[in-house]
């Protein structure tokens, strides 16, 4: 309510609220001396004055609270209104802070999801959600999570950026099944979908669908977007925290240059594979790889290409593998692969595939690219962790003097390896 500095009240309903309690007191008034001087006028006429006053102002005072009622009860009931509206959204709010508390202690974006769709399930009621996050490469975007998606409408595992036009110009839109309505090429289905992007520390981090199948659903939606936007806000910052610490988790893990594990992942691994191969007695094999030539290679073509044929070679490594295999660099052009629950023999194959992808590459960069094998195994070739390496490697420089290009197994602790010469 506002008022100038002399107090006055600019509100016209309530002036007319004061202006017919003035009225009425007035009234009251004049029924009240009306009332109080009868007894002592004399004359008849007089009485009979005082009489119509006294009629008049109750009439005045009937006609004023008729009036005045309706009035008074809308105002209260606009009241009312009002205070429940501002409660809702103070509820809104403080949910809102509880949702920004949780995603600060989120691990993953498991727990950030799981605060996510309760979220949305609160304080979106009836609508459908989905969550999309950049690849590591941010050349795409990945589905994460969904909550309520409508069952007839499917949504796309990846999704280019380019194909967006919320990601493009960085606004939320609208994808409306009408006619006239201007929809992004990755949208599919009948269903009614508000995407938003979500943008922290000047990038764009994912994006946020919520979708609905009402019949009035771009009025729903449009009324729902400032919360689907503040819950996008809040979330784009969590999702910012656990990619920064994915990279660095990555970067502390992995080698920058091949995206293989790095020595110190190797070791952990290795340790963690050979108590569980010792505890079931199962095997574990290890193959020790060096490409050939390498050092020639970086001189006649330069550094530059060193790394993309060692690039290019760890990519062939971890075409081949299963999931839970590990290939690390073992340091220079030397690269390990870790084969859980996998015997000499098998592991002897899996290394001549490997070379065979290897010499593959002299094709792509027209010169000689090849590369030598050392294959050992638990229990095949030793019982002891400490042996395998130096197993493999001495399998290794077997290979090398065999002439490279070749896989060579290790047979027994204290016998020679025995080349496996290449087709």
């Amino acid at each position: 309510m506002k008022r100038d500095r002399i107090g006055r009240n600019d509100d016209p309903l309530e002036r007319a609220l004061q202006l017919r309690v003035i009225l009425a007191s007035g009234a009251v008034g004049v029924m009240v001396i009306a009332h109080l001087t009868h007894p002592y006028v004399g004359y008849s006429d007089l009485r009979m004055v005082v009489a119509a006053l006294e009629f008049a102002g109750a009439i005045v005072a009937l006609l004023l609270l008729l009036f005045g009622a309706p009035h008074s009860l809308r105002a209260l009931r606009e009241r009312r209104e009002d205070a429940e509206r501002a409660h809702a959204e103070r509820k809104q709010i403080n949910h809102l802070f509880r949702m920004t508390e949780m995603l600060q202690s989120a691990n993953g974006y498991g727990d950030a999801n799981a605060v996510l769709g309760a979220t949305i399930e609160s304080l979106l009621p009836g609508f459908g959600g989905a969550l999309y996050v950049f690849n590591n490469s941010r050349d795409r975007l990945e589905l994460s999570a969904t909550w309520h998606w409508p069952d007839n409408d499917p949504l796309r595992p990846v999704i280019a950026p380019a194909q967006c036009w919320a990601l493009k110009r960085g606004k939320f839109h609208l994808n409306a099944g009408v006619r006239g309505a201007l929809c992004c090429e990755h949208h599919v289905g009948r269903a009614t979908v508000l995407e938003l992007p979500m943008s922290a520390h000047g990038e764009i981090q994912g994006m946020l669908k919520i979708a609905t199948n009402l019949p009035d659903a771009s009025a729903q939606l449009a009324q729902a977007q400032p919360l689907a936007t503040a819950i996008a806000d809040a979330m784009s910052l969590a999702v910012s925290n656990i990619a920064l610490r994915e990279k660095l988790r990555t970067q502390a893990l992995r080698d920058p240059l091949t995206g293989l594990y790095n020595r110190r992942y190797m070791e952990d691994a290795l340790t963690r594979f050979a108590g569980l191969a010792e505890r079931s007695g199962g095997h574990l094999s290890a193959i020790m790889i060096d490409l050939d030539h390498f050092k020639k290679v970086n001189d006649e073509f330069g550094h530059a290409m060193g790394d993309a044929i060692l690039r290019e070679a760890a990519a062939a490594i971890m075409g081949t593998l299963r999931t839970s295999d590990v290939a690390c660099r073992y340091g220079g052009e030397e690269l390990l692969v870790i084969l859980p629950e996998c015997g000499l023999s098998e592991a002897t194959s899996k290394a001549e595939l490997l070379r065979e992808r290897i010499e593959a590459l002299s094709t792509t960069y027209e010169t000689t690219i090849s590369a030598s094998f050392g294959v050992a195994a638990i229990p095949d070739s030793t019982r002891v962790l400490a042996d395998l390496l130096s197993l493999a490697d001495t399998a290794l420089y077997q290979a090398k003097e065999g002439g490279r290009n070749r896989v060579v197994a290790a047979h027994g602790r204290d016998l020679a390896p025995i080349p496996i010469a290449a087709e």
